[in-house]
């Protein structure tokens, strides 16, 4: 158009070029003219002037117009180019078709959608890019917009309806392409109609955005959520507690293990602060643990916590700092493992291996305090027999170092036992006489304030027990009740029999189903607190000043009793006293009255004992008593010395009385060695320790009495006239 204004702008200057030219001339014949032609021609020439200066005026105005138009037109191919270039070059895929779908213009990004070249996609007819399973679907949005290509092919202007240049058939409808040898792509569609001034659609123009990429991240997205939820669900099954906390202790998850071990629900503690929450006192550790998770990203170690309960447990903490995608700290995880219990064991093994290097030096301390004790009951035992009627005041005074050395020994056995875990040895007995014995020594020894009460039915049944480890731990308990009562009080202690059922023993895993006596000890004193109760079995444990008391004494009544198979049960009430119930095996027999009798000691009959043994003083003591019980006596220091005088005198010698701990040779390679020169011999062990030596047939410990003593020889003496 520019250029046509151009040609008529060249071609009407020219016009105005020829008419200066006749007015020149016309200009030159006025002078050669008449002089009413010349009149006639100045007016002429006039005319012509002043039409001339009107075509120079309109003639620069056209040429002002024409400058505008260029820049006009150059302006508007710009802006064509550009909207060209948005077009060629949007990341969008753009169609122009016609109104029967007919491809005019493609653009780069719809050629790469498509997976054709731009050029072939002209002249294409676009339903054919429709994937199958949008196109032959009644119901799809496909068939929706060939509806709409239907009402544009039978569109008319004569309905009376107005249209603006370009109208919005279809917005966002989303819809599958079929790209060349690929498979369907998800697109979003948006269709626009052009109308001509007469109102008819002139074109459609297409938008194609491809969803595969975001259908990819809604994807990403929900297997992202699904991996959440497995990942909580994990968390929720694992046995460890696990919360997860913002940088200013609001708690922001938490697990199931959590719920389980501190005993607030998820929806409890969800916002709430979990320093006041779970530490309590320990706020400054908590801080420091902070400070070092900020700085370090993690932090590991041992925390003791609170529960809801108020429960004090200790734990395995893991905390690990959390941040975004901008390495920024965000939150802490938290993971927790209850290790209360593998503490106390820990606790325990300690206490164990303690006692364990307690117990080997406890042995060595109790061999040798048997040794020192032994020559020290013998002879008290053999001076009361052999002293002068008159001397009555001595005998008194022989009495008591036999009692206070049979204490000794008793309370060195016991040591020992607890040490080792020795059983002890054990023989039917009637608690009734138990009970008995332990009333004299009470009576006579505890305050006269203390009101003591023994309650015996004739009818209990007889146990299977060690008489002084039993006598040992009913002891303790009554030494323990009195001290419990300073100001006096009522101790009384009970015996009876009952039968152990299923139901019992379901609440009481130490207990079995059968026929038990239950020795019970109770006193009206304070009573013991319900968190020292828990503890009182303990080694070591005690609530006495530190030379009051050395905390083994139930610590050994409880093992004395697990060794006789049965259980000590303890209930308390502040204020009003505590009661020990030991419940022993027992056979629904009533042991014969004849075991209270004390058996007379033995004579010899001038059977041959051969003592050996490294201790003179054993030696000399044990020779003297039993001489005086008509044995013949040799003597010898150490197992060499024994194999030497059997070898000599085997025909002659019964019973060999043998020291298992001995220099030179011990007693076991003794025994060896005499069973060599006699299968038959006949040995009786006597050592300050228990014996482990399964061959032995008779032991005695040290320190003997001279009735244990003469039993024993006795009884391998009647073996061997057998």
């Amino acid at each position: 158009m520019s250029s046509e204004i151009t040609m008529n702008f060249t071609r009407f200057e020219q016009e105005v070029k020829e008419a200066r030219n006749r007015l020149k001339i016309l200009q030159e014949d006025r002078i050669d003219s008449s002089e009413r032609l010349q009149d006639w021609h100045s007016e002429t020439i006039a005319e012509l002037s002043y039409g001339i200066e009107e075509l120079d005026v309109a003639l620069e105005e056209m040429r002002l117009q024409n400058e505008e138009l260029i820049v006009a037109r150059q302006e508007v191919e710009l802006k064509r180019q550009h909207y060209q270039e948005l077009f060629e070059f949007a990341p969008d895929g753009y169609l122009v078709t016609d109104k029967r779908g007919m491809i005019q213009e493609a653009n780069h990004a719809a050629g790469r959608l498509l997976n054709v070249p731009q050029k072939y996609l002209v002249g294409k007819p676009i339903d054919i890019f429709i994937s199958s399973c949008d196109r032959d679907l009644p119901n799809s949005k496909w068939s929706q917009i060939t509806k709409l290509f239907e009402g544009c092919c039978c569109y008319s202007n004569n309905n009376g309806q107005k249209h603006s240049a370009s109208n919005l058939l279809a917005n966002n409808w989303e819809i599958y392409l079929q790209p060349r040898q690929q498979e369907p792509l998800p697109v979003s569609l948006s269709i626009a109609a052009s109308y001509n001034v007469k109102g008819q659609i002139e074109s459609l123009r297409w938008s194609l955005r491809d969803l595969s990429e975001r259908q990819a991240a809604l994807r990403e997205r929900k297997e992202a959520e699904e991996k959440i939820r497995e990942q909580a669900a994990l968390l929720d099954v694992a046995t460890d507690a696990i919360f997860v906390c913002d940088l200013h202790n609001k708690i922001l998850f938490w697990n199931k293990a959590a719920e389980r071990l501190y005993g607030w629900t998820k929806e409890e503690v969800l916002g709430e602060n979990i320093s006041l929450l779970l530490y309590g006192d320990n706020l400054p550790q908590f801080a420091e643990i902070e400070q070092k998770i900020l700085q370090n990203g993690s932090w590991h170690g041992e925390l003791n916590q609170t529960t809801k309960a108020r429960e004090k447990i200790i734990v395995e903490s893991r905390w690990s700092l959390v941040q975004d995608d901008e390495n920024k700290p965000k939150s802490i995880l938290v993971v927790n493992t209850d290790i209360t219990f593998s503490k106390q064991l820990e606790a325990r093994h300690l206490r164990s291996q303690r006692l364990e290097a307690i117990g080997t030096l406890a042995n060595g301390i109790v061999h040798d305090l048997n040794n020192i004790l032994s020559p020290i009951l013998g002879l008290a035992q053999f001076l009361q027999v052999e002293i002068e009627p008159a001397s009555d005041n001595v005998k008194d005074k022989l009495k008591i170092i036999e009692i206070n050395a049979k204490r000794s020994a008793a309370l060195l056995k016991q040591i020992s036992m607890f040490a080792c875990g020795n059983p002890g040895r054990k023989v039917w007995l009637p608690v009734s006489l138990l009970l008995s014995e332990l009333e004299l020594v009470i009576k006579e020894t505890f305050p006269k304030n203390i009101a003591i009460q023994i309650d015996t039915p004739s009818d209990i049944w007889g146990i299977y027990g060690d008489i002084t480890q039993l006598h040992q731990v009913i002891t303790n308990l009554c030494l323990n009740a009195k001290d419990a009562m300073p100001d006096g009080g009522k101790l009384r202690l009970s015996v009876r029999n009952i039968f152990i059922n299923e139901t019992y023993v379901s609440l009481n895993q130490d207990a079995r189903v059968g026929p038990y006596i239950i020795i019970s000890v109770e006193d009206t004193g304070g009573g013991i607190a319900p968190e020292i109760l828990a503890r009182i079995f303990d080694p070591f444990f005690t609530t006495k000043q530190l030379n009051e008391g050395t905390g083994l004494g139930l610590a050994i009544a409880a093992n004395i009793i697990k060794n006789h198979n049965g259980f000590i049960d303890v209930s308390s009430t502040l204020g009003r006293g505590t009661q020990f119930n030991i419940f022993l095996p027992a056979e629904k027999i009533i042991v014969d009255e004849e075991l209270k009798k004390v058996r007379d000691i033995p004579k010899g009959s001038e059977t041959t004992i051969l003592i050996v043994d490294d201790e003179p003083f054993i030696r000399d003591m044990s020779e003297t008593f039993l001489k005086s019980c008509g044995y013949r006596v040799l003597s010898a220091k150490n197992g060499i010395e024994a194999i030497a005088l059997y070898a000599e005198h085997k025909d002659e010698i019964d019973v060999i009385l043998m020291d298992m701990m001995m220099p030179s040779m011990d007693g076991t390679s003794a025994i060896e060695e005499l069973k060599k020169i006699n299968p038959q011999v006949k040995i009786v062990v006597t050592s300050g320790l228990d014996s482990s030596n399964d061959g032995i047939e008779t032991f005695v410990r040290k320190p003997y009495t001279t009735e244990e003593l003469s039993s024993a020889l006795h009884e391998n003496i009647v073996q061997s006239a057998r």
